[in-house]
């Protein structure tokens, strides 16, 4: 049987390697802490759970919901966003529910992409990014990562070298994997761009609440005046509230876009079951502690991940905002590339990361580090790996000795 043509176009599922290694070790027992997958291990906020429960099983709520979310459920996003950024949001016409933000992705890509169309995607990122286009028919280019000034002549080469013209730009800030935060004026800079390019803006902004320096929250692309002519903007209850399991996201931004986006959806899903999103409304609409102490506990298991793992010789770049360190390979592994350094992290030191290449090639000289185990753990974890470290020389011959064996 031939291959399917979307499938032949998707590189294969790197995660995919590490998860056997790390299932192999498993099923003999061993304890593997795993720190690859932003799987967030914190509760959902009690009140929400209540609202989840006290919803379930009344009248009507069993039917089909709205495919672009209920309208309490809109009001509560739009309330939500003139609170943090002061960005007014018509809740009927530039608010979309989504099955989280990675299905807002990819049916976004649907409702945009042609054949051949160029979209242009930061490398390293966020697998979906790509991938959503490239399950489209659409065709990636890539732009660098970090947002600074370098970030523009590059993204002009990349329009210019591009035949058709990219149809749009995809960002990712704070961002997952690199934990890069953008400020207000690169932001201005870029929709400037998208204007001067005729290119529409996508910014995925799903832990625009975990972050560390409380005087300078990060900011939402909608917040430059004359953004919405070009913008959507992606947003996740899954790392706000804890929320991962119960698929809950937005698109919010330009009418039209998101209207092409409710005209897809409208034929693919009918929305998430109604008491989900009530209570979805309700985390939105209801106090703001519960967001607080994640973040106090994001900010002191990264405290402890910078300070242990340097201890044991992984130094660990702090990371400003997002449940992410994106930390570069020890020099003397580096040669082995990020998939095999992760699948040797796992055996030797029981500890599992995700390899930076499953976020694009220019990622392949670091893994990213999740802190979704607690304090005790991730101090485990650093130990593991500098005992490993300490006995790297001989392993590192062994893998030398069996690749030229292979």
């Amino acid at each position: 049987m031939t291959d399917f043509h979307r499938i032949k176009r998707l590189p294969p599922y790197v995660f995919e390697q590490v998860n056997k290694v790390k299932a192999a070790e498993r099923a003999m027992g061993v304890d593997i802490i795993d720190l690859g997958m932003g799987n967030p291990d914190l509760p959902a906020p009690k009140h929400v759970i209540e609202k989840l429960v006290d919803t379930a099983g009344k009248p009507r709520t069993d039917r089909y919901s709205s495919s672009k979310g209920i309208a309490g459920l809109r009001r509560a996003q739009a309330n939500y966003y003139e609170r943090r950024f002061d960005v007014k949001l018509n809740p009927d016409t530039q608010v979309v529910a989504t099955l989280g933000s990675k299905e807002g992705f990819a049916n976004m890509a649907q409702a945009i992409t042609g054949p051949g169309d160029v979209v242009l995607v930061p490398n390293p990122s966020y697998p979906i990014h790509a991938f959503g286009f490239l399950m489209a028919g659409g065709v990636i280019r890539s732009v660098p990562a970090e947002p600074t000034p370098a970030f523009f002549p590059a993204a002009e080469r990349a329009i210019m070298h591009s035949v058709p013209k990219p149809i749009a730009l995809v960002v990712c800030y704070p961002s997952n994997p690199t934990a890069y935060v953008a400020s207000l004026d690169f932001y201005r800079d870029l929709v400037a761009f998208a204007k001067k390019h005729d290119i529409i803006l996508l910014s995925d902004l799903a832990y625009a609440e975990v972050y560390f320096d409380d005087k300078d929250p990060p900011p939402s692309m909608l917040q430059v005046p004359g953004a919405m002519d070009v913008t959507v903007e992606f947003t996740s209850m899954s790392k706000t509230f804890s929320m991962a399991g119960w698929r809950m996201g937005f698109a919010v931004g330009n009418e039209r876009l998101l209207a092409a986006l409710t005209r897809v959806k409208s034929y693919l899903d009918y929305g998430a079951y109604t008491p989900i999103q009530v209570a979805a409304a309700a985390a939105l609409n209801g106090p703001d502690d519960c967001i607080r102490e994640m973040r106090s506990i994001y900010r002191t298991r990264r405290d402890a991940l910078v300070e242990s793992f340097g201890k044991a010789g992984f130094e660990i770049p702090v990371p400003q905002a997002s449940m992410f360190a994106w930390v570069p390979i020890p020099e003397k592994f580096r040669y082995l590339g990020s998939l095999e350094f992760s699948k040797l992290l796992i055996e030797k030191a029981k500890v599992a990361v995700a390899p930076g290449i499953g976020f694009g090639e220019h990622g392949d000289e670091y893994v990213r580090i999740a802190i979704v185990e607690n304090e005790q753990r991730i101090r485990q974890a650093a130990r593991n790996i500098g005992k490993f470290l300490k006995t790297a020389d001989a392993t590192l011959h062994n893998v030398i000795d069996i690749k030229r064996a292979g």
